[in-house]
């Protein structure tokens, strides 16, 4: 068996994206280059005093597992679940630099339409709606200008869901990242149930899904549904687990299947960002959404500084249950995925008791989880229950 780091590739994913990052290195990177997300000038209407920013994001292969469980359960509501995913990969690198308001949404779904029926499409729209509806609810205005949906059958094997976000906003309320020697870091919980979400929340987001589906289900779904996963990938990297869909797990006092709680939908941070940034946002020294890169994605916006995470959260069940699947090496473990909080922020210790209190008004646990000092190059140091580990820039 190759060793985790190789298993990763010849599934055909990266966490590090090394190649896509090579690719795009030469390309100009906005107004603010150590913004979380390119910055544009205000090209809608010209106002030096505002900027615009234009992302997209996907569900990324979250999407087949979705497919495997609709199909072994009938149940459509998982289908929900993807669209708020490919929603908030894009609405919380947004909230990074500021934006948590006004956001303009366009969809692009691409079916396998011989094997996606027309009931699914309409569970992503609707899920679609029902999400913005909710954020709604919670002061967070969202708007949807409509999409494409595509029988490509040809290129997609079952479904690919994504989102493209508009934002308008004034420069002055763009936050640049500076992450400075004497910040504490506050981690926001990816697992748990936020006062706007129906379920608990295993705290998966959306990434590491390929790792995850493979290592935790059983061999039978490679038979059953081929149209599930990449044939180029070597018969001993596909389903490779022991596990079934609708296997139940206790976490929290509930039993819940593995299939949904791998599933559960990508937390959004941005009605708790949009309180703190009202308050406390010209004292923040950076914001990072851990996703691909899990927990050393912070690299890619630090100078010469340590930071140091040395009180994590104690390892949600997901993804202990995620390592003992796959024995996958802890280092890679927290290279991979969030591992318990998928936001954190840094400023000056005197502000995190605020902060931490806010989020617990929306039912988010969060605590002071590192520290930074001053280095001679960018690193980050993951002290765990599991084993120190160094990452460098």
């Amino acid at each position: 068996m190759p060793d985790t780091v190789s298993k990763y590739d010849q599934r055909g994913v990266s966490a590090s994206k090394d190649e896509v990052h090579a690719a795009i290195k030469h390309l100009d990177k906005g107004l603010y280059p150590n913004a979380f997300c390119k910055i544009l000038p205000d090209i809608a209407a010209g106002d030096p005093d505002f900027c615009n920013l234009l992302h997209a994001d996907t569900a990324g292969t979250k999407t087949s597992l979705a497919y495997l469980y609709w199909k072994e359960t009938g149940d459509l509501s998982v289908w929900a679940g993807v669209a708020q995913d490919a929603i908030v990969m894009n609405l919380d690198d947004m909230a990074c630099v500021g934006c948590t308001d006004d956001i303009m949404l366009s969809s692009t779904i691409g079916r396998n339409k011989t094997l996606v029926s027309g009931e699914v499409i309409a569970a992503v729209i609707r899920g679609t709606s029902d999400f913005i509806e909710t954020m709604r609810q919670h002061g967070v205005d969202l708007h949807l200008a409509g999409g494409e949906t595509a029988d490509v059958g040809d290129i997609v094997r079952t479904i690919d869901v994504g989102f493209t976000a508009f934002a308008r906003m004034k420069r002055a309320r763009v936050l640049v990242n500076h992450i400075q020697p004497g910040d504490v870091i506050v981690g926001l919980a990816s697992f748990g149930q936020a006062v706007y979400e129906s379920a608990y929340n295993g705290g998966m987001g959306s990434n590491g899904l390929t790792a995850a589906r493979h290592d935790v289900f059983s061999n039978t779904y490679a038979d059953r549904y081929p149209e599930s996963f990449d044939p180029g990938i070597p018969s001993d990297l596909v389903y490779t687990g022991k596990h079934l869909l609708d296997e139940t797990i206790q976490v929290g006092g509930q039993s819940i299947p593995i299939g949904k709680l791998i599933l559960s939908p990508t937390r959004t941070y941005l009605p708790v960002l949009k309180k703190i940034f009202a308050a406390y946002q010209d004292q923040l020294h950076g914001v990072i959404h851990c996703t691909g890169g899990g927990q050393t994605k912070v690299l890619k916006f630090i100078g010469n500084v340590h930071v140091i995470k040395d009180n994590l959260f104690a390892l949600p069940p997901l993804f202990q249950l995620i390592q003992e699947s796959s024995g996958t090496n802890w280092q890679e473990m927290y290279q991979v995925f969030n591992m318990g909080h998928r936001m954190e922020l840094y400023l000056p210790a005197e502000i995190a008791p605020a902060i931490i209190e806010i989020a617990s008004e929306f039912g988010i646990t969060a605590q002071i989880i590192g520290k930074v000092e001053a280095a001679q190059q960018p690193q980050v140091t993951v002290q765990s229950a599991y084993g120190t580990f160094h990452y460098k820039g």
